[in-house]
């Protein structure tokens, strides 16, 4: 059980502001405490009652009191970010007791773990602005969603921007091997499918290839070409969590898997050549797609077919367009040691990539 109180915690500021600070004397509640801080990977400072250090109270990111130290702390400095925590479901006082002390929620364990982990990842890991997460998918087979992907990450890194790009495409042949990168260490998505609840942001990051100064979670060459709903939803979570920029690249059907990356997507790239079969298959997908996402946005890449230009692509999609992606020559191919999508920064692809982001940044700031 957990409550609401008096008011909502604070948000993030950003960094990692290191573990919980624990006021309690009961050693089972306590030995439940630092085992839910493990799990979510924070170190906790533990004192019996109000720590005499000054300043100690106040600059802890979360305070976790238990209710048992209820009495000692209740001249304390009130603060936001008090959790009062207790056992026994049938106490009516808990909540006097919490309202005594400024607590924010009352958490009754062991109903309220899952919600006190993520509540101490959260503040161990210094959660902020989630980062803006841009999916991209083609309008029809080899309309160059994954070459747009690659180019978008690329360039955000390029910017300065913490960056991940995420392979959702099983059977696209792997966004490591368009980036040169099939060979690097690190995890691919079979080492997440048994993921469930919450994954820690920085452990993702840290676990995942470096590749042209930004992230890559993709495939394996093994077997694997599905990954449930639910690790899909938690690794995306993950890598919301630590700001800068997420970057998609989608498969054209939409399963349990794919809605769930959806769900957490704030900006979709339609790319749709510019032909009349390509624009017939990409209503379909959009129809398929604008089922789960809002904010679908059309790229058309030429060349036009006869009596199409974007303008008329995006008047039959009937969606808003973000522009004509640019054709540029020299990019990696498999085994080659040749620049990536985006990696010309001085290049057309770049350049388009490098406006769409700060459209987007600047979209994203007002909201």
């Amino acid at each position: 059980m957990t409550g609401t109180v008096t008011h909502d915690p604070p948000p993030g500021t950003g960094g990692r502001q290191g573990g919980p600070l624990i006021v309690t004397e009961d050693a089972g509640l306590l030995d439940d405490l630092l085992r839910l801080c493990a799990a979510a990977g924070a170190t906790p400072e533990v004192h019996h009652g109000l720590p005499e250090r000054r300043g100690t109270w106040e600059a802890a990111p979360l305070v976790l009191v238990g209710d048992d130290a209820a009495r000692r702390v209740r001249g304390a400095v009130r603060r936001r970010g008090v959790v009062l925590v207790g056992r026994d479901q049938d106490d009516s006082g808990v909540w006097r007791r919490a309202v005594e002390i400024g607590a924010d929620h009352v958490l009754v364990l062991p109903d309220g773990e899952q919600w006190l982990v993520d509540r101490i990842a959260d503040v161990a890991e210094g959660v902020g602005r989630p980062a803006l997460t841009v999916g991209v998918i083609g309008g029809r087979g080899g309309a160059g969603a994954s070459t747009l992907a690659c180019a978008l990450a690329v360039t955000a890194a390029r910017e300065g921007l913490r960056t991940l790009l995420v392979d959702a495409d099983p059977l696209g042949g792997g966004l490591d091997v368009l980036l040169g990168g099939e060979a690097a260490e690190g995890l691919r998505w079979p080492a997440f499918a048994a993921s469930r609840g919450r994954v820690g942001g920085g452990a993702l990051e840290e676990s995942l290839p470096e590749l042209h100064s930004l992230r890559v979670l993709s495939w394996d060459r093994g077997d694997c070409v599905a990954i449930p709903a639910q690790a899909v939803r938690a690794v995306l979570a993950a890598a919301r969590r630590r700001g800068g920029a997420v970057v998609v690249d989608l498969p054209r059907r939409v399963d349990e898997g794919v809605a769930e990356a959806l769900a957490q997507i704030d900006i979709g790239l339609l790319v749709v050549p510019a032909e009349l079969r390509a624009v017939a298959a990409a209503t379909r997908v959009a129809s398929a797609v604008g089922m789960v996402l809002r904010d679908l946005r059309v790229a058309v890449r030429g060349p036009y077919g006869l009596g199409l230009d974007d303008r008329e692509v995006t008047r039959l999609l009937g969606l808003p367009l973000v522009g004509e992606v640019p054709v540029e020559s020299g990019l990696r191919r498999p085994g080659e040691g040749r620049t990536p999508p985006g990696g010309n920064a001085r290049g057309p692809l770049a350049r388009f990539c490098t406006a769409f982001w700060e459209r987007a940044l600047t979209e994203a700031g007002a909201a």
